[in-house]
């Protein structure tokens, strides 16, 4: 462990086990101004701050909606907004018992000398800039690596320059007192099948292991944000007990038991598919040294968002919408949600073809 992660470690350990509490998953609220407008623009909502603002409030002050969820990703400029009313977000969050997160990654460039994979941007002033969130109250970070499947992809390039990345930024989290979030994302554009998934799921999180105790990093005090193993979007579905298997079997072979929680992101899967894979997961009757939860950012707002549709009259209604998926997800997390109780519109496909932020 690395000296300056010293005068941090009790706290850091002590956040991400908090984060990681059953029952209790994140909600990603961190879309870059340009991914929320196109969330906008899908209910054609202009794409302002106010209408961010107005977006990221009825999340935040839907009653009884974060008792299910122990942290929250912001964007930066939603770190520090506030409600209508005047308190600031951050605030909201720390009177509900919830960890205010962020996104400290600038997004994904290509990687020279490669078939158009990608490596990720964020670190010019990484240190200062997270001492800075530090000080307005984040407690955690979000950093997402981006790889693809394709017959020579992921390269042995990418998965290095990846996992190297994602090591350098959770040291430097660390060392100013925020939790890293590790994001090693493998899209599902393709035609694989779940076994190839989960060969190169396995190989990925291996290399990213790898770096992250190359770099001391102190893995209580991290959190894993992965795919879920699943056949790609060109490929046959299989049942949530197929996907809960693989995924699963990937996990323990590749996650150590000092990681205190792995936080699914949804991927592109429509919120209902989403929560019953998660569900399924954690029903399955083999040793998980790790709590199995959500980070999920499309598959918490999706129905909520067609149901509010920007409009001050279906505030109330969006809200209730999204408790309804709270409490599925945190349902999930404890194996006890029952599929289909989501209503229609959570069975929505999401899926976007080589999905940027």
């Amino acid at each position: 462990m690395s000296a300056f992660v010293g005068k941090y470690a009790d706290e850091l350990i002590k956040t991400a086990k908090y984060i990681a509490t059953p029952g209790r998953g994140i909600l990603a609220a961190d879309e870059s101004t340009g991914t929320i407008g196109k969330r906008l623009s899908s209910i054609n909502v202009d794409n302002v701050e106010s209408n961010r603002q107005a977006l990221r409030e009825l999340l935040l002050t839907s009653p009884g909606a974060l008792q299910y969820i122990s942290g929250v990703i912001f964007f930066e400029e939603t770190l520090y907004q506030k409600t209508s009313g005047g308190k600031p977000f951050v605030e909201v969050l720390q009177e509900n018992g919830v960890v205010p997160g962020i996104k400290v990654d600038k997004g994904t460039v290509e990687l020279a000398g490669t078939n158009g994979e990608t490596t990720t941007q964020g670190f010019d002033s990484l240190g200062a800039r997270c001492a800075q969130y530090y000080k307005v109250g984040a407690r955690f970070a979000k950093w997402r690596a981006v790889l693809k499947i394709g017959p020579t992809e992921p390269s042995e390039l990418s998965i290095q320059q990846n996992a190297q990345g994602l090591a350098r930024y959770a040291i430097i989290c660390q060392e100013n007192g925020l939790v890293p979030i590790v994001e090693p994302e493998l899209l599902t554009d393709g035609p694989h099948d779940i076994a190839k998934c989960a060969a190169v799921t396995e190989t990925v999180l291996a290399a990213v292991y790898k770096a992250l105790n190359d770099h001391h990093v102190l893995l209580e005090g991290t959190l894993l944000k992965p795919n879920m193993v699943t056949p790609g979007s060109d490929s046959p579905k299989v049942v949530a007990e197929v996907i809960a298997e693989y995924t699963v079997r990937v996990m323990r072979r590749t996650v150590p038991p000092a990681v205190p929680g792995i936080v699914f992101l949804s991927g592109g899967q429509s919120e209902e598919e989403a929560t019953v894979n998660l569900n399924a997961m954690n029903k399955l009757e083999v040793l998980k040294p790790w709590v199995l939860s959500f980070s999920f950012g499309r598959a918490l707002q999706q129905s909520t968002l067609k149901t509010w549709a920007g409009k001050k009259e279906n505030v109330a209604k969006a809200q209730q919408a999204f408790l309804v998926r709270c409490k599925a997800n945190s349902d999930a997390t404890l194996g006890k949600y029952i599929a289909g109780s989501g209503g229609e519109l959570a069975s929505e496909s999401l899926y976007v073809k080589g999905y940027k932020y």
